[in-house]
């Protein structure tokens, strides 16, 4: 099959196109036939190997290579052989899913566990921009224990992660404010955010407004001046922060994380890649989606051949919502 393998850390022009042999799916585990991908900071992370002080937590950053040989987090395809044991699942069904790696790839192989159906009502581009953004979003507002009826802000709102956020709290009844740049501020609206902050024209950490929730997905504010805008049990839910080659995002959540104890506000990490209900976040995410309740928000979509320059895109920091690989 085809793939871009990763062999050492750099910039995109690392990832080498070449032949590598097809997957075989073991016991419980369902080979699908990749038809779309997405990219997002998770993979150029991992491309770049930053931040540097990521190699040396124990993590899926290596210390002197990447671990992970072939990147993609997010699949959408079609089953074409299932091993031993796998009941749920027939070849030609169409599926999606958040894996560990193997996403830029014709075939990757997923453990049955972490399959789910693909809504009917998306392409399978649509569905490959959903299982990672998403699920951090879910979670984010999880963590963040939105009600009916909580004023929750989304700094970052034009992103990935943001315009799933901002669609899920407004499903869940929650009146939502969005943080996001001047060409983004009716994208932003149009997803249901009441109130939009144009970062260039305002600070949302000096506003009179107090909320119930800080989903803090750009982390552009230190933790401090984040903790204004919250109401005396309110929630700081981190999600992202500033991109850096040495310690960011990394120094952002721990500093955040450090004042924890010292104010009567939450302060909680959202990281899907260690969350143990992947599978469950995405069947709540593919029921809302057939509802009508989310939509993936696509900003790009590139063929297969274009990966690269798809993760060079990501990497400048400008997509609204996803950027997609066509396969």
């Amino acid at each position: 099959m085809k793939a871009y393998v990763l062999r050492s850390y750099g910039p995109p022009e690392v990832l080498e196109l070449g032949d590598v042999p097809t997957p075989a799916p073991g016991p419980g585990e369902v080979l699908v036939r990749v038809r779309a991908t997405s990219v997002q900071p998770y993979d150029w992370h991992h491309m770049r190997g930053e931040p540097y002080v990521a190699r040396l937590m124990g993590g899926t950053l290596g210390p002197r290579g990447p671990r992970i040989g072939i990147l993609g987090a997010d699949v959408a395809g079609e089953v074409e052989a299932t091993g031993t044991g796998v009941t749920a699942f027939l070849p030609g069904d169409q599926v999606f899913a958040m894996v560990t790696g193997g996403g830029f790839a014709e075939y990757v192989s997923v453990r049955e566990s972490e399959l789910v159906r693909k809504p009917e009502n998306l392409s399978f581009e649509q569905a490959a921009a959903v299982p990672l953004a998403a699920a951090t979003a879910l979670l984010a507002l999880d963590e963040g224990q939105v009600r009916p009826g909580h004023e929750v802000l989304v700094n970052g709102a034009s992103g990935g992660v943001g315009t799933f956020a901002v669609q899920l709290a407004r499903a869940f009844g929650a009146e939502v404010t969005g943080v996001c740049g001047p060409r983004n501020v009716d994208l932003v609206r149009s997803l249901g955010a009441g109130e939009v902050v144009d970062y260039s024209r305002a600070d949302f950490t000096r506003t009179a407004r107090r909320y119930d929730l800080l989903l803090d997905i750009a982390g552009t504010r230190p933790a401090a001046a984040c903790r204004r805008v919250l109401r005396p049990r309110g929630t700081h839910v981190l999600v992202g922060g500033p991109a850096g080659k040495w310690l960011q995002p990394v120094g952002h959540t721990i500093a955040a994380l450090a004042t924890s104890p010292f104010t009567s506000r939450r302060v909680v990490l959202a990281d899907v890649t260690r969350c143990r209900e992947k599978r469950a976040k995405l069947v709540r995410l593919a029921a809302l989606i057939e509802q009508g309740d989310l939509t993936p928000v696509v900003d790009r979509v590139y063929p297969f051949d274009d990966l690269p320059a798809a993760v060079r895109y990501v990497e400048e920091g400008h997509a609204r919502g996803k950027v997609v690989v066509s396969l």
